[in-house]
């Protein structure tokens, strides 16, 4: 498979930093991804994933439903949810949707899950939060058996269990591509190798070359479970934006990036308050932050994959809410100009 290159979005809903503009709606907002997703398709990117969010700066919350939606604007590029909160989600109901779009998409569907660095749908579906970890665990194992079997017969802990259950409709694809999301939790690296599943490591800043112990740790984990770490696969996902020149786009995204950080992190309007040059070292060549040029975003990728070896990288484009006509630009230049130098120079 050739080294992948895609775009992710959680549907903000901030206003505009540079103009005053207020917030767009949540119709505004859901529309325009579906423009995005068309724009990448068309221009070759190979990935569109949405995140998942249930608070009211946030216009996503069923990301299965506008990824359909956006399958039905595509034939392409592969649909992902970026990802999937499956310790405040049923499997059953995590695979009848992607099982749905992959219906919709003719085989595109893909997952990303994890634990959820936003907590908001534990009360709000009526989960315990101290489970936090359990409830993933027990969760993957589910999800794992329903992509594998049907009917399905399984019990757990924290689940009514399942006898003879028929699952349906079936996904086109045998089994539905899931990765596993990996912050900076080890244990986390070593239960997606465990179960013998691709690792989507979301890096938000420090150094380029930071995660490559989780890197090491999860290819070592998967031979001590009996797993061939050559058959497995690490995405790099995390924000990013890209201009004709670095300066540009840093000068242009920074606003967006900042209010984002102080408005739209987990404690509502009492995030982080970044310096325009904390930015700039967090964008620079040794930076985790993917922010410039076309060739400073191919050198930032091919610098990486020396320490990771990763397969793919999903860009987390117009992180605050960057406008659409920038944004749709962004898009074609990742498409026409870094994914093909990058699959150049990886051969």
């Amino acid at each position: 498979m050739s080294f992948e290159i895609g775009i992710y979005h959680f549907g903000e809903l901030t206003p505009d930093p540079h103009s005053g503009a207020p917030a767009p709606s949540a119709q505004q907002r859901l529309k325009d991804l579906i423009e995005q997703a068309e724009v990448a398709d068309q221009a070759g990117l190979d990935i569109f994933g949405l995140g998942e969010h249930h608070r009211d700066d946030f216009a996503v919350s069923a990301s299965a439903v506008v990824l359909s939606a956006i399958a039905m604007r595509t034939s392409r590029i592969r649909l992902s949810s970026a990802v999937t909160v499956l310790s405040s989600e049923d499997p059953v109901r995590v695979y009848e949707q992607y099982a749905t779009l992959d219906n919709l998409s003719d085989g595109r569907a893909e997952m990303i899950v994890g634990r959820g660095s936003y907590v908001e749908s534990f009360p709000l579906f009526g989960y315990d939060l101290s489970l936090y970890n359990d409830l993933f665990e027990e969760r993957l194992q589910l999800l794992d058996r329903i992509q594998k079997e049907n009917p399905v017969t399984w019990q757990g802990m924290l689940r009514p269990p399942l006898e003879e259950a028929d699952i349906s409709p079936r996904a086109l694809q045998e089994y539905i591509p899931t990765w596993v999301a990996v912050g900076g939790t080890p244990a986390s690296a070593v239960r997606a190798a465990k179960f013998g599943l691709p690792m989507a490591l979301g890096i938000l800043g420090g150094r380029l070359d930071g995660f490559k112990g989780m890197a090491d740790l999860y290819r070592k984990s998967a031979a001590d479970h009996g797993v061939d770490p050559a058959k497995l696969k690490i995405s790099v996902n995390g924000p990013g934006f890209v201009a004709e020149t670095t300066q540009e786009a840093q000068e242009f995204s920074y606003p967006y990036y900042a209010r984002a950080m102080k408005e739209n992190q987990h404690m509502q309007g009492r995030g982080q308050v970044l310096q325009y040059e904390a930015y700039q070292e967090h964008a620079s060549d040794d930076g985790a932050l993917f922010v410039g040029s076309p060739q400073q975003i191919v050198e930032k990728i091919l610098r990486q994959h020396e320490a990771y070896g990763h397969d793919r990288y999903i860009m987390q484009l117009g992180y605050g809410n960057t406008p659409q006509r920038e944004t749709l630009r962004a898009i074609e230049l990742l498409a026409t100009e870094v994914l093909p130098a990058v699959r150049q120079e990886l051969g």
